[in-house]
């Protein structure tokens, strides 16, 4: 019997693949609104125990008056948001705004808590010694610290890769622990820790990504984030830390780069192709 294979049939296969990759390689990003905006965000104060931090990015406090913001103008690479006149000098009143940045941090927070993960095993250090490609990660309170030694972010070439990590506890991470990017690809524009409670950067943890927190976030002394610090319902503590909000403009959210999917397709297609002529080719 003569079984023939149509190549309109090839394209839609080849294209199906194609769609499976994109929809497994990466998830999408999380969509901070006007939050992503803001190196600091946060409800009831901002401390700096130090007085020496820095923050290259926007900062903000809401719903209390800018009275309770412990940084001063000199100290900030953008500017000082507040919900009325008082608040360092050179802040900015906007009420608006923050209530808006405010809004769209809890959705931001209510989306990347929400997505389906995969667990990551129970106990001490789940993230320490770890490569994880993009994905979207689970991991419960640990004894002493969630992170000791460094977690590893693997990209596997894609600039655009997405991680999201949800922690339905506490996040706590050891003194001197680290988050790094293999080989130096990707962009903490992408990378997205959902806290249920509270997150701790212990003295001197290098630390990449956007934290929400439900409650707060501490930076411990010496601790730098690649990122921002967003506390929906608490304070962030500071103590002679460096926050640097990289530009996420050009980000976009975007998926796997157009090279690789249209090399993932084109190969797809010669496959499937080759598929036909060997075992569907006219006797």
């Amino acid at each position: 019997m003569k079984i023939t294979f149509s190549p309109k049939i090839a394209v839609i296969v080849a294209a199906a693949i194609f769609l499976h990759h994109n929809a497994t390689a990466t998830p999408a990003t999380v969509n901070l609104g006007t939050a992503s905006s803001f190196a600091i965000l946060a409800y009831s104060e901002i401390t700096d125990a130090g007085g020496a931090s820095t923050i290259t990015g926007n900062v903000g406090l809401s719903p209390t008056t800018g009275a309770s913001i412990g940084l001063t103008a000199g100290q900030v690479g953008g500017t000082i948001y507040t919900v009325a006149a008082a608040g360092p000098a050179g802040s900015v009143a906007n009420a608006g705004l923050l209530t808006t940045a405010t809004h769209d941090l809890g959705l931001a927070f209510t989306d990347a808590s929400g997505r389906s993960a995969t667990p990551l095993a129970g106990g001490d250090n789940q993230l320490g010694g770890k490569s994880l490609i993009s994905g979207v990660y689970s991991f419960s309170a640990a004894t002493t610290a969630n992170l000791i030694g460094t977690l590893t972010l693997d990209a596997q070439g894609n600039p655009n890769a997405v991680w999201i990590f949800q922690a339905p506890s506490t996040l706590v991470t050891a003194s001197h622990s680290s988050v790094v990017f293999k080989d130096g690809v990707g962009s903490a524009c992408n990378v997205f820790w959902a806290v249920d409670s509270s997150a701790t950067l212990g003295t001197y943890t290098t630390f990449v990504g956007n934290i929400m927190a439900y409650a707060s976030v501490g930076l411990d002394t010496g601790a730098t984030l690649d990122g921002s610090a967003l506390a929906e319902t608490a304070a962030v503590t500071l103590n002679d830390n460096t926050i640097t909000q990289e530009d996420c403009s050009a980000n976009g959210g975007r998926v796997p780069d157009t090279g690789s999917t249209l090399l993932l397709l084109g190969s797809g297609l010669a496959i499937l192709l080759a598929f036909r002529q060997r075992f569907f080719s006219p006797a």
